[in-house]
């Protein structure tokens, strides 16, 4: 027999008694034999265009980009026939990259070799984040410099970035509206993710899933989950994991009054029916930005160019 987190589910079979008529029930399943190792990343090309209205020539673009990869496992605690299943997760490797010299490591590479726990259901929603929040605010807090003589500075990192992939596991399946009832080819729900920047932001994103079909294929029935992706004018509710006030160092320093005026984008993701498992994922989004300088005649606009990826590496027999 394997369980789901929450839900007996038989070997092979699926809870159709509840679903409706020719609906995928779509759960998150775990076996306590197994972990999940996936690899992530999240990496943007950034244009940052000076325009100066007066006069085009003087016009000027910087471009910068910056990239994070990272491998991280799920194993089982304790998988619960009824209730919440325990899973520990831990960062086995992390690697940074930035464009434009920085002082020392990225905090966000603190991120390799910490574990935190959680508790999730079937449905795939997550009811615990309380250690996770409290690592995200420890790496943020590795971002400022040790020194304060000229106030509080925080060096660029990408640990938004770990809050982008970790928050929001499951976000497509636990998004579902009455998961029991299952989903259709065809069917769309709603929900919202967060949008990593350079410069902190508290910046979401609506999602629109559809399920676009389900394939057949040697592990299991597969099922194609669609996304687009919009600016959402609403305040994001995650945490943004630096206290206090400071001054934010590198490019991005230089500017101030950060306003996004659009996002656009899509992603796919592939989804294991029977394992009950992601089997990767790829979001792809574009999102324009405006900001301000002392100069008044000189007019920052932002271009981001923004991918998030997830795919299962492998599956490790406990």
């Amino acid at each position: 027999m394997i369980w789901t987190a929450g839900c007996p589910k038989p070997q092979g079979g699926k809870l159709t008694n509840v679903t409706k008529s020719g609906a995928e029930l779509l759960t998150v399943d775990f076996r306590q034999s197994e972990t999940l190792v996936y690899k992530f990343i999240s990496s943007r090309d950034i244009d940052v265009v000076l325009e100066d209205p007066d006069n085009a020539k003087n016009s000027k673009s910087n471009k910068y980009n910056e990239s994070i990869e990272m491998v991280v496992s799920y194993r089982p605690v304790k998988v619960s026939e009824y209730s919440l299943s325990a899973i520990e997760a831990r960062c086995e490797s992390v690697k940074v990259s930035h464009s434009t010299a920085k002082r020392g490591a990225d905090a966000a590479e603190g991120f390799a070799g910490k574990t935190y726990k959680f508790d999730v259901r079937a449905s795939g929603r997550i009811e615990s984040r309380a250690e996770l929040e409290r690592l995200l605010f420890s790496l943020g807090e590795a971002a400022f410099r040790k020194t304060t003589e000229k106030g509080r500075i925080k060096e660029p990192d990408m640990v938004c970035d770990i809050l982008a992939t970790q928050w929001f596991l499951w976000d497509s399946i636990s998004s579902v509206p009455g998961p029991l009832e299952g989903v259709r080819v065809g069917d769309s729900w709603n929900s919202k993710l967060s949008v990593p920047t350079p410069m902190v932001m508290q910046v979401a994103r609506d999602v629109v899933y559809t399920l676009k079909e389900v394939r057949p294929s040697e592990e299991g029935k597969i099922a194609v989950i669609d996304s687009t992706y919009k600016f959402s004018g609403s305040k994001s509710s995650w945490p943004v994991p630096y206290k206090g006030s400071f001054q934010q160092s590198g490019p991005f320093g230089f500017y101030v009054n950060y306003r996004v005026s659009d996002i656009r984008g899509s992603g796919e993701e592939l989804y294991n029916i029977d394992a009950g498992r992601v089997e990767r994922y790829e979001q792809n989004y574009d999102a324009d930005m405006t900001a301000s300088l002392m100069i008044p005649i000189v007019r920052p606009k932002i271009k981001i160019k923004q991918k998030i990826a997830m795919e299962l590496m492998e599956v490790i027999s406990n």
